[in-house]
Formats: C-alpha cells, sequence, structure tokens
C-alpha cells in the first residue's frame, strides 16, 4: 500500500483521541531519535573542548544505549501498572534535566552524567507508544500505527544532520541543548495533558496487570524466537549508524566525506521507508510473513556490503562513480530492511494478552539494545585486530569479516524466527487473521 493511502486509511478509522494520541508521542520520538544521533554531529567540538579521547567519546556516547536498554526492565512493569499517560512524562523530566547537564558540562564526568540521564528520559518513549496504542488501536491496525510514529519519530535522526550542524556553528551546542530541553518539557506536558491510557469506558489497569510477571513473558517460546532476532537486526543495524558505517564507506571503499555522508543519508531514507511500510504490509500479510521478508532484504545487503569490501574494486581509494552508485544502492536496502525490525515489537504486542504487553515489548526492546552495545564493542575489537594500512585507515578485509559474522547471525536467528511454525509455537496475532497467516 502506498504511503500517502496508508496514512488515509489512518486517519478515517481515527478518532480525534487516537489522531492526537498518536501525534504526541510521534513528537515525543522525534526528539529520542534526535538525542540518541547528536553526538555523531558534534563529536569534534565535544572532543576539542573537553580533549576527550576516541575512546572516552565512545563511552560516553554508549551510555545513551545501556541506560536505556536498562530502564527497560522496570520500565514494562510500570506501563502495564500505572500506565504511559503518567510514566513516560516522569521519564522525560530525566531527559530535560540531563539536557540542561549536558549543556553547562565543564567535565567529561559531568558530560557522562548528562548524557546517562537522557538515555534513561527518553528509554520510555517509544514503549509508552505501543502500550497506548495497544488500547487504542485495535489489533488489525496496530502495526501501521506502530510503523508511522517510527517512521516519523526517525525524521529525529534527519534533523541531526545539517540542521544540527547549522545550529550548533551558529549558536553553539550547549545553546542547541539547553534549548532542547524546553523542547522535552513541552512534549511531557502534552503527554500529561492528551493521552488517557485507555479508551472511556475500557478497564484500566488491564484484568492481571496487577498479578502478571516477567515469567509469563520468558516463559513463553514465542518470545524466545522473537527476541534473538531483534538483538542480530538492532545490533547490527545501530552499531553501523551509529559508529561503523563512516570507516566502512571511506576506509574499505574509498569514498570521500561528502560521499560517505551522502551514502548515510540514503540509508536513512531507506529506513524512513521501511518503517512506513512495514507496518501497513504486516496489518495486511501478517508479522512472520513480513519480518521474514524485510530482514531477508537486510541480510543480502550486508552480504552485498561484504561484497563491496572484498571484491578488487573495493578499497583502492578511488571513489568512482560506480561503486558510489553500489554503496548508495546497498545502504538503502541495509536501512529499508533494518527497519522491518520494529515489526519484531508489534509482533509481541499482538502475541501476547493486554496484562503484559508492556513487559513482553520492552524486553523485545531491551534484547536488541543489549545486542546494539554487544555488537558495537565487539565489531570494533574485530576490526582493530585486522590492523591499519600505511595510510592509517582500517583494511577492507576487516569489514568484510565484519559484516559476514552480523550477515550470519542475522541470518541464524531468522530461520530460528521463521521456523517457530516447524517447531510447533504458533506466531499468533490479534486480527482476523488465523495463526499460520502471522
Amino acid at each position: 500500500m502506498h504511503p500517502t493511502l496508508a496514512w488515509q486509511v489512518l486517519l478515517n478509522r481515527l478518532g480525534r483521541r487516537r489522531l492526537v494520541i498518536f501525534a504526541v508521542f510521534a513528537c515525543a520520538y522525534f526528539l529520542s531519535n534526535f538525542f540518541r544521533s547528536a553526538n555523531a554531529v558534534i563529536a569534534n567540538d565535544l572532543a576539542e573542548e573537553f580533549s576527550l579521547s576516541a575512546a572516552e567519546l565512545g563511552l560516553m556516547t554508549g551510555l545513551f544505549y545501556v541506560v536505556f536498554a536498562a530502564v527497560q526492565l522496570p520500565l514494562g512493569g510500570a506501563l502495564d501498572r500505572v500506565g504511559p499517560r503518567m510514566v513516560t512524562p516522569a521519564l522525560m523530566l530525566l531527559a530535560a534535566v540531563g539536557s540542561v547537564v549536558y549543556s553547562q558540562a565543564g567535565s567529561f564526568g559531568e558530560l557522562a552524567l548528562g548524557r546517562t540521564l537522557i538515555g534513561a528520559g527518553m528509554g520510555g518513549v517509544l514503549m509508552g507508544a505501543y502500550k497506548a496504542f495497544s488500547q487504542w488501536f485495535s489489533a488489525s491496525r496496530f502495526s501501521t500505527a506502530a510503523g508511522l510514529v517510527v517512521g516519523l519519530g526517525a525524521l529525529g535522526s534527519l534533523a541531526t544532520g545539517a540542521p544540527l550542524a547549522w545550529a550548533a556553528q551558529t549558536y553553539g551546542w550547549r545553546a542547541v541543548f539547553m534549548g532542547s530541553s524546553l523542547g522535552v518539557l513541552l512534549s511531557a506536558a502534552a503527554l500529561v495533558l492528551f493521552v488517557r491510557n485507555a479508551p472511556a469506558g475500557a478497564p484500566w489497569p488491564v484484568v492481571g496487570a496487577r498479578e502478571a510477571r516477567l515469567r509469563d513473558v520468558f516463559g513463553d517460546r514465542l518470545f524466545w524466537y522473537i527476541a534473538p532476532l531483534n538483538l542480530a537486526v538492532v545490533g547490527t543495524l545501530l552499531s553501523s549508524q551509529g559508529l561503523w558505517a563512516g570507516p566502512y564507506l571511506m576506509d574499505a571503499l574509498g569514498l570521500t566525506r561528502l560521499q560517505a555522508g551522502s551514502v548515510i543519508t540514503v540509508a536513512a531514507v531507506g529506513g524512513f521507508a521501511g518503517y512506513l511500510l512495514s507496518g501497513t504490509l504486516a496489518d495486511r500479510f501478517g508479522h512472520r510473513r513480513v519480518v521474514v521478508g524485510g530482514i531477508g532484504c537486510f541480510i543480502a545487503a550486508q552480504v552485498g556490503l561484504v561484497l563491496a569490501a572484498v571484491l578488487p574494486a573495493g578499497g583502492e581509494g578511488s571513489g568512482g562513480v560506480a561503486l558510489l552508485g553500489t554503496a548508495h544502492v546497498l545502504y538503502f536496502a541495509f536501512g529499508f530492511g533494518g527497519a522491518f525490525n520494529i515489526m519484531l515489537m508489534a509482533h509481541a504486542r499482538v502475541a501476547f494478552p493486554a496484562a503484559v504487553t508492556g513487559r513482553a515489548v520492552t524486553m523485545v526492546n531491551m534484547f536488541g539494545l543489549g545486542g546494539t552495545a554487544v555488537i558495537q564493542w565487539s565489531l570494533g575489537l574485530l576490526i582493530d585486530s585486522f590492523g591499519r594500512d600505511e595510510a592509517g585507515r582500517h583494511v577492507p578485509l576487516a569489514f568484510g569479516v565484519a559484516f559476514g559474522i552480523t550477515a550470519f547471525l542475522c541470518a541464524v536467528a531468522l530461520a530460528w524466527y521463521a521456523g517457530m511454525g516447524r517447531a510447533g509455537v504458533s506466531a499468533r496475532c490479534g486480527g482476523p487473521r488465523p495463526p499460520e497467516a502471522c
């Protein structure tokens, strides 16, 4: 279905309250993506002003993911019991404080503290949206709404490109983060004012939510088919987006910084398209089928990246038109297919009872964020083990091996996920489709 038509279908089926809830969560998720990606643009400013090493920059930036993942453990139960209307904005207050601390930092420790608070504060935005959507949207429309909110929120990552670079150069990065704290406060206030945990007349908390436990999620075999795939895919996707895409394109393929930037932008556009389309496709054809197709595209793109790095045309510093065009195609497919990971959390939402949807979705998300921390660090060790060439660049073979390993991990996890039916585990779904179509 065309994205415009998807919007029309969604709007036609939404009441005013649903539309407002969707909009305020989309704005909050925009801010979450902005904070997640901002350091990539101002890294040189931070390194110069605070005399930071690459290791310190990596540690400080990675704190966002570590804390973000840790928050998921208590978050699921809080969303199931208290609801997203208060839990999500309460956490966002930490991000507002963290943004102020970051903007006024005078040392590495203060930068790390600010980044930590921002990660904790934004950790409940997407999961809060999913919990709210599980009450306000029917199971047959949930995936469309979930994909759209992530697609729109992902524009926050695009805002950390040229717009953030211009703002940081014009006003300074400190002023940008001080202003961002105000944006977080306004967004949190909008959630409190306009979001309701459930439609009028619907019980809240959901029956059984107070008695539910994490073991109800971890004890379900279906969870262990979904979570490993999210770990492999999200870990690979965010590791590339957040760190390794640039070195791969410049060191392995020999592209210039400007050319590499254009490729990374194309990957973001591919991700945006994937987020917008994945939900509509899942609501129509079922989560399992759509995930297999989308992640299959993601794996194929990684295989292409391996070949581009190790074949003679790669790594020679040519930056030629043909190689640049190949990189654009591969990274568009990489971003597009990787975006389908969001349907794994949507699958968890429709597969688990309403009393534990918050726990189920946050635990799947925690696996993905944990995978990011492990895979990003592991790839760094692997790439460094190959050494550098005479020009100080990482050798192309290092990236070929790295992407080969991530492609293999994703392929194994996808085969495990796709084989749940043969193992006697129903995919389950909440709409009119039979379980085998999910």
